[in-house]
């Protein structure tokens, strides 16, 4: 059977319509579906919504065939779950193993390096030249004046930030990675505790940054979080065994219409 991908139909087409088994899956469905699938594209949300009715379908079907399904919503979900503890075969990790998993990824078992910050937002939008220039020019201006009187920071704020900080002085709190914009938050990464000398630019406008406190990062002890290190095992076994298994029901059962790729698993584990 031929499998088209969904996101790839040429020329900008209706896609082929999707069969699993003797199943159809119509576009009404696939477009009610994609509320439940953000995506950075209409494209991504439809093919996402669609090879998540496809699994469900396949599940659907294969709970079927041994007498688990039922034709009620909630009671299909009942029969899928049913269904996978009676057909996946997920081996449980090892002390060994998780020991092992967690030497090799320290980065995913330890408290991250925290900061507490202070900013200004001086908002201009990346394609506005003259604001852009006009608000740097500014913020150069207030670093001076916080230079040479550092306790003014929250009057400041108050008066001039863009950001609802400003309620409270500028005060963002505790920030880890990944807590703010992705422009801010590469450049805190490196910053020193203390007043940035310039003006920091997003997509939002001009931050003028203060760094009160840095809390370093420390790895966690294995004893702390041994039950943890066990869940994100048996969470990749779980995943590879289903992928696995949605693509051996595809194989089975057939799919026509959209590639089931190798991240299959995915469309239920989310």
């Amino acid at each position: 059977m031929q499998k088209i991908d969904i996101e790839t139909v040429p020329g900008g087409a209706t896609p082929p319509p999707i069969r699993v088994g003797e199943a159809s899956i119509d576009h009404a469905a696939i477009a009610r579906e994609m509320q439940y699938h953000p995506a950075d594209s209409a494209g991504d949300a439809r093919g996402r919504a669609a090879r998540a009715l496809v699994v469900r379908e396949l599940l659907r079907q294969r709970a079927g065939q041994l007498g688990l399904a039922v034709e009620e919503d909630a009671d299909i979900e009942a029969a899928i779950a049913a269904l996978l503890e009676r057909e996946l075969d997920v081996p449980e990790p090892g002390e060994a193993d998780c020991r092992r998993f967690y030497a090799a990824h320290p980065e995913r078992f330890s408290e991250p390096t925290r900061r507490r910050v202070r900013h200004v937002l001086l908002a201009a939008a990346p394609d506005d030249p003259e604001r852009r220039d006009g608000g740097y020019r500014q913020g150069e201006k207030l670093i001076r004046e916080l230079q040479e009187a550092p306790e003014r920071f929250t009057e400041l704020a108050q008066r001039h930030s863009d950001c609802p900080s400003k309620d409270q002085g500028g005060e963002l709190g505790w920030l880890a990675p990944g807590q703010t914009v992705p422009e801010l938050d590469r450049a805190l990464r490196h910053l020193p505790v203390g007043l940035h000398g310039r003006p920091l630019a997003s997509r939002y406008g001009w931050h003028l940054v203060c760094i009160d406190e840095r809390q370093e990062g420390r790895a966690l002890p294995y004893d702390e979080i041994a039950d943890r290190v066990r869940h994100s095992l048996r969470e990749r076994a779980t995943r590879r065994a289903l992928r696995h298994y949605l693509l051996a029901l595809a194989e089975e059962i057939g799919v026509e219409g959209i590639a089931l790729d190798e991240d299959a698993a995915g469309a239920l584990m989310q």
